[in-house]
Formats: structure tokens, sequence, C-alpha cells
């Protein structure tokens, strides 16, 4: 007979089935133990603790039962059928019922909620009623920036910023007294030297089955995305607001400037090459065309500014500056600074305005050098980038391939409060009137918006500046622009053209403007005269002002006008950009477009290439 272990025996007459069952028997219990004891040094929690100990305990007991069964009986003389087999079958279900208890246990609602709790994404706090910690989940570890054995012991004001102490204190005790059920503010916590996070908290007191207080749980939640994205609608909305404003503006002061741009074109045609007058008519119709660039900034700031939208180079935009004489100007006014370009070759083309991708481009290149008053390097620089996670503050940024424009400074910086309001309207640390108009910025942010683009920011006070403008890439090639008539070629040969506009004063404009190019002219002032007049007239073209308050609007007028006479030609002329309105007027047949205020070059080339297409 040989002896295996202290409780087990194998006799050679025993059945094999008998002895494998014997031997598997004693490799369970040697991977119990084992796993037990494992288990019971690993864990610092006392609840696995606990199940470690039950099943050790367990395993232990059923052993001393085989042994009993096996051993002890036999040698008192007692003898019943099988009762070798019946101990290991009474052994193997005890060692079972230990392990089933074990599986048991790691599923327990208590082991279940510490595994809710350690991945929670909120932080959960475990303090005593006198206020110290005792547990923190992973994620209050990572708000905190500190272990849970760093922080159990100490009190729970150290989280909270001083200011605050006070406020959390009376919270508590109302909570620990039972008049104030749960906790739910809003406060800061400290997450390193003098750094914080907003935070929301909900909590409330733990309580035993009598109602004391034996502790309370808080839970909080980062606050900080959503009051970015707060601060972000909000902006969004005060630049809707303001440019709302500003839209009506610039159409009011479209139609006033429309005299001061468009009748010096008609002096300087009738007034001989050494007229002591020129030279003052020359300078109003320059102040006025200032005064529309003006004008052309607000309807920018307004979202209503894009007027074209084709393929665009960007490096071409940014190289057509440089070589412009307000970029002269720049240097000669800015002598020590120095421009550095790193445009990437080939660059992906994007869709938009070139004459508004320059103006934000310039702004932002005038900005960085009036930041380096001293001189300076300004680098500018181009990039295909693909980007597949969101830029920081826009977490709506489509997942697509962009071209970048990146214009950096060594100035002095832009604090961060700054920052916060850089966009808006007339806000400036510059002398108003002596630097630009204060809409430089503004212009940036809505040429940007209009393009579907974004803007990084990164900048601090006495570190320099760093603006990088993302705006969605086409596949689609660019095509050059057709050779610009000349006047001669403008002029007309008594062609017949109706021009329908709500403002006397632009009917007026227009007018004078065709009948010096040759043109036979009549006015209309509303939509439905117009169509009334035409039932019984006919025009070679018809010029249609997109906004006539009240009644029909150039497209509901031209719709009417169209189911008169399909074929009829018309061009539409609006102070505002293209609107879905203008582009549906568009798309029905009056495809030329021209942008108030009117000037002899812009009416005269929109009618000759619309009489002869």
């Amino acid at each position: 007979m040989t002896q295996w272990g202290w409780a087990f025996k194998i006799s050679p007459e025993k059945h094999p089935v008998i002895a494998l069952l014997e031997a598997w028997v004693l490799l369970l219990w040697i991977f119990t133990i084992m796993a037990s004891v494992y288990n019971y040094r690993r864990s610092g929690d006392g609840i696995k603790k606990h199940q470690a100990l039950y099943v050790m305990t367990g395993v232990t007991i059923s052993t001393v039962f085989g042994s009993v069964s096996l051993e002890i009986l036999p040698a008192l003389g007692v003898t019943f059928p099988d009762i070798s087999s019946i101990g290991y079958i009474l052994e193997i279900f005890c060692m079972g019922y230990a392990v089933w208890r074990y599986e048991l246990f790691a599923i327990t609602p208590a082991a279940a909620a510490e595994s809710i709790i350690s991945t929670m994404t909120d932080a959960l706090i475990l303090a005593s009623v006198d206020g110290n910690i005792a547990k923190l989940n992973q994620a209050a570890e990572g708000f905190l920036g500190k272990r849970e054995n760093e922080m159990r012991g100490r009190h729970i004001s150290m989280i909270f910023p001083e200011r605050e102490h006070r406020m959390i204190r009376e919270v508590w005790d109302k909570i620990l007294e039972g008049s104030g059920p749960t906790l739910d503010i809003e406060t800061h916590f400290k997450t390193g030297k003098d750094r914080e996070i907003p935070v929301s908290i909900s909590g409330s007191a733990l309580r035993d089955r009598d109602g004391t207080a034996r502790g309370i749980v808080l839970v909080a939640r980062d606050l900080t995305e959503r009051i970015q994205a707060n601060r972000r609608l909000q902006k969004a909305q005060k630049m809707e607001s303001l440019g709302t404003l500003a839209g009506g503006v610039a159409h009011d002061l479209n139609n006033i400037l429309s005299g001061i741009v468009s009748y010096p074109d008609l002096l300087l045609m009738q007034l001989p090459e050494d007229s002591p007058m020129r030279r003052p008519v020359m300078t109003i119709m320059e102040s006025g065309k200032k005064a529309a660039e003006i004008v052309q900034d607000l309807l920018t700031l307004a979202r209503r500014g894009v007027s074209t939208s084709k393929v665009v180079g960007l490096n071409e935009v940014i190289n057509n500056y440089l070589k412009s004489p307000e970029y002269e100007e720049l240097l000669g006014n800015h002598p020590y600074i120095q421009v550095l370009t790193d445009l990437e070759e080939p660059l992906m083309n994007i869709m938009g305005s070139p004459v508004h991708l320059m103006k934000a481009i310039m702004n932002l290149i005038v900005n960085a050098a009036e930041a380096m008053p001293e001189g300076g390097k300004i680098r500018i620089s181009s990039a295909n980038r693909y980007l597949d996670a969101p830029l920081r503050g826009y977490n709506d940024l489509k997942e697509d391939e962009y071209v970048t424009v990146t214009i950096a400074d060594s100035g002095v910086g832009i604090s961060p409060e700054d920052q916060e309001r850089i966009f808006e309207p007339f806000y400036t640390k510059k002398v108003m009137g002596r630097s630009g108009t204060g809409l430089g910025m503004s212009v940036v942010w809505g040429t940007v918006k209009d393009h579907q683009g974004y803007i990084d920011l990164e900048s601090g006070s006495g570190n320099g500046t760093t603006f990088t403008l993302y705006f969605p890439a086409t596949r689609r090639e660019r095509h050059h622009s057709d050779k610009r008539l000349s006047i001669e070629e403008y002029r007309g040969h008594g062609q017949s053209i109706l021009v329908i506009d709500d403002i006397e004063e632009q009917r007026e404009i227009a007018s004078r403007i065709l009948i010096e190019l040759g043109y036979v002219v009549e006015t209309v002032s509303d939509g439905k005269k117009v169509i009334e007049f035409l039932r019984d007239r006919s025009f070679d073209l018809l010029i249609l002002d997109m906004i006539m308050e009240p009644g029909m609007d150039g497209l509901d007028t031209y719709k009417g006008i169209l189911r008169i006479n399909p074929e009829q030609k018309a061009i539409i002329a609006s102070g505002f950009s293209e609107t879905e309105r203008v582009k549906e007027a568009r798309r029905l047949g009056a495809v030329q477009y021209i942008k108030k205020p009117y000037t002899l070059e812009k009416i005269g080339e929109a009618v000759r290439v619309e009489l002869d297409r």
C-alpha cells in the first residue's frame, strides 16, 4: 500500500476510476489552497480577504471530513460497504461547494458595486463624518493627480480651494444633520499647484439601520467641457447678434455710398484729361472705395461677405499678398521685421473667395507686425493636414482633409483674458483710428467661418502668437479666369434695359451709367409693377435688385417674370453677397450677379457678358 499525502491512499486492489478520482481530489485541493493563499496575500480589500479565508476554511473542513471517513472510522473498527468511495464523494462535494461559494462571492452586489465604482468616469470619494478621506476611485485619482494611498486619512477640505471651504462645511453639516439629504453644488477641485477644474458635486450621507450617519459619498463630474461649450455658444450668439446689426448698417451704407462711388466714374468720362477737377473727383472716388471696403468688412462680420466660391490655391493667395502694395507699405512702416515663408508644395486647393482669404491673411500679418514694435520674425507656412481628432475648442470638427495656413510671430503675445474677446468687433488694444478700424480680427473670424473652417490660437503674454487657419480641402482643379473686358467692349448699341429697384437713387445711378455706355434704359420701382409692365413690353435685359421692401423681392419677381417670358435675360444686383435666394435666382437663369455699390466697370462687364450669352 502506498501513502499519498495525509488524507489520501491508493490500494492496488482499488478500481482505476477510484484511483484517478483520488488523484484529481489531491490536485484540486492543492490548487484551491494555493489560489486562496495568493488572493489573500495579494488583496488589500477586506471583502476579497474574507472570500479567500472562506475558501481555505471550506477546503480544510472538507479535507478533515475526508480523513475521518477514510482513516479514523476504519481504525475504530467501524465499517460500512464502500465507505472509502462514500468518503471521496463527500470530500469532492464539500470542496466543490466551497469553490462554488467562492465563485458566488465574486458576483455578489458588493463585488459588482466595487467593479462599477472602479470603472466610473465620474470621481467618487468616500469620507468619514469628520471629513477624512477613506476611498477614491480611479477617476478621482485622475482628477486630483494623487493616488488613493496618498489621500487616505487626509481631510476632504484639501481638495477644495480655500475660498470655498466655508460653503462646503455648511453644506456638509446640513447633510449630517439630516436637513440636507443630498449635496448638489458647483465648485472647484484643486488638481495641482495653482490649478483648478470646475466640477459639479452630488452626494449624500451613508447611514446605518438606525439612521446614524457613518460617512458621506461624493460624486464629482468635470464641467470643463460644458463650460467651454457654453462659452463658445455665447460667443457665437454674440457674434451673430453683432453680425445682424452690422449687416443692417452695411446695407444702408451701401445705398448711401453708391452715389459717392458711382458718379465719379461718370464725371471722369466727361472731364478732359487736363481738367483741374479730375484730381478732386478721383479723390472722392478713392475715398468712396475705401469706405466701401469697410462696408465689406461689416458684411464679412455679418457672414454675408463671401460672394464667390471657386477653387483657390492658398499658396497663390499668400504670394499675391506678398507682392502687393499693401505689403510694401507694411514693410515701410515696420522696417525691422523679417518675414519667412515655408509653403508646402504641392498644396491641395480649397473652395472660397480669394479676395476675402487674402484680406484675412493680410490682417493676421499686419497684427503680427504691430505686435513686434522692436522688430522680430513673422513665419508664414502652409501645409496639407488630415484631421481625425477634434481641435481644441472644436468638438464638432469633421474628420477630413484640410489645408492650413499658419502665421506666427515672436511678439508680445495675447493674454488669456484678451483671447476670449479678440474676435469681437472693435475690441482692440491699439489706438482706435490710428491702426485699422477695429474689425481686423472680426473679419478673420467671419471669413474662416464662411469657408467652413476653424481657427486655432496659441499665445501667452510675452511668448508670441501663432494663428493656424484650417480650411476643408478639395480635389477639384483650378481654372484660370478669362481676360477682363476693356471699357470699349462694355459699350452697348442701343439695347433696351429695364432697371428694377425700390430706391430711387439706385435706379438713377444705374440708369446714368447704362445710358453713358450706350443703352436705352427704363426703370420700375417694385416687383408687382414690373410683372404688369412686362405683359405688354419686352426688354433685352433686366437688372433686378434682390432686396425690395415692402412687397416682392427679386427672386419672387423673377419667378413671376419667367411665367410671362421664360427666355427673359436678367441680372441680379444686391448690397449683400450671395444668399440662398440669390443662388436660386441664378439657377433659374439670372446668371450674372452685381455687388453694390455700382461701378461703371462692374455693371458694364456684367451687362455685356449677359447680352452675349
